[in-house]
């Protein structure tokens, strides 16, 4: 009877030892790397930011590393926590909606296929897909998307909005290269591409280029058509515009962050989207496609 009874007690501490993490036990450990790898930059982009040995171009060419090195650290976890707890209504979402962003969408396809209706029915899981699914359809080589707005073209003498409905088709696929960019008069990074824009605009538009601004998303910050067309006038942005767009734009496009820009060929086909219009690449992505 002894012997049975130490045999029982190594298996139960053999049982114990094994025992696999609960869903919250995961995510609060995920969470407390998070924490960690922010406490961990903070510390280091600090005492790079202080040390007198170093230029601003070192500076920032350190800060830059240190930035990918956590980045990287995030995407390996997320991604090993993702392929084993896909089907865990409480981990998978939250993960994901920590990693998505550094996943490209054929990636991001795959992990959704496997994923049960319990964990896509997740409210952000179920707009990652919708976004994805959008994005895979409207990716380089395709051809344009078309959407409606209600721009408001002006206003009457009682100062009520003269309403005309524009399209993407009104201006893409006519035979000019054009450059569209998705921003909202609340977005300051939105603010902050208007000068590069604005230069690629003033350097090239002409009978086979142009530049269109979409406003979408106002509403989400308490705007409207009147703050998008009083921040064109202050940014000196002469070039075309659509306003009052709201949701329906960014969704085609599956845009989960502006400012978003996308390249059409004159045939409307996508030659570009994404990162690969931001600062200096936009001008160069023009050049190319320009052959000037």
């Amino acid at each position: 009877m002894k012997k049975f009874l130490l045999i029982a007690a190594a298996a139960s501490l053999l049982l114990a030892g094994c025992k696999q993490p609960t869903s919250e036990e995961v995510l609060a450990g995920f969470q407390a790397d998070l924490v960690a790898w922010e406490a961990e930059y903070s510390e280091s982009a600090k005492q790079v930011r202080s040390d007198a040995t170093l230029d601003a171009a070192q500076k920032s060419e350190k800060l830059e590393a240190l930035e990918d090195d956590i980045i990287t650290k995030l995407k390996d976890t997320g991604r090993k926590l993702l392929a084993k707890y896909y089907a865990d209504t409480l981990v998978a979402p939250a993960v994901l909606g920590e990693v998505a962003y550094y996943m490209d969408d054929d990636e991001l396809s795959a992990l959704f296929a496997k994923m049960p209706e319990t964990v896509k029915a997740d409210k952000f899981v179920s707009r990652m897909i919708e976004s994805t699914a959008a994005r895979q359809g409207t990716a380089v080589g395709q051809k344009f998307t078309d959407f409606t707005v209600d721009h408001v073209a002006g206003v009457d003498k009682a100062g009520n909005p003269i309403y005309e409905k524009k399209s993407l088709s009104d201006f893409v696929g006519k035979g000019k290269v054009m450059l569209v960019d998705f921003w909202s008069p609340w977005c300051p990074p939105c603010k902050a591409e208007i000068p590069n824009i604005k230069a690629v605009w003033e350097k090239y538009h002409g009978d086979d280029f142009d530049v269109l601004s979409v406003a979408v998303w106002e509403e989400s910050r308490r705007m409207d058509w009147h703050n998008t067309i009083d921040t064109a006038k202050v940014y000196d942005m002469r070039w075309l515009q659509l306003n009052n767009g709201h949701q329906e734009p960014a969704s085609l496009y599956g845009i989960d962050g502006i400012p978003h820009m996308i390249l059409f060929d004159k045939d409307g086909t996508i030659l570009k989207r994404g990162d690969d219009l931001r600062g200096e690449k936009t001008a160069k992505a023009v050049a190319e496609v320009l052959g000037r």
